[in-house]
């Protein structure tokens, strides 16, 4: 059984709520490496930076350890996972104290050939 060359990648403890990341990464999935890139350098959300970076990462594995090239790689998988959440209250009047979820992100991504062979 021949085992298909896939470069990856993870980041974890992104202090972005899994829900905002997801945004953007819907709209690299399935996408080539040059074209990823351009969406997400032109990409106004905060979560572009760390999944630009983070493609970035995995095209340079793909290269340095599986000698793959980087011209023909797309996108494969891409997916955003919850993290840890921080749990902090918010004092309110009349001593109540509302809870504030502050959201961190795993993300992990694939690359793989798109010409296989």
């Amino acid at each position: 059984m021949a085992e298909t060359a896939e470069a990856r990648a993870h980041v974890r403890h992104v202090r972005i709520a899994p829900r905002k990341v997801r945004i953007v990464v819907n709209l690299v999935r399935g996408k080539n490496l040059r074209d990823a890139q351009a969406i997400l350098r032109h990409t106004p959300k905060r979560a572009s930076k760390v999944v630009a970076k983070l493609i970035q990462s995995a095209a340079a594995n793909a290269q340095n350890n599986h000698d793959l090239d980087p011209r023909d790689l797309y996108v494969a998988e891409i997916w955003v996972d919850g993290g840890p959440i921080l749990k902090r209250i918010h004092p309110r009047s009349r001593g109540q104290a509302f809870p504030i979820m502050k959201r961190t992100s795993h993300i992990s991504v694939v690359l793989r050939p798109r010409h296989q062979g």
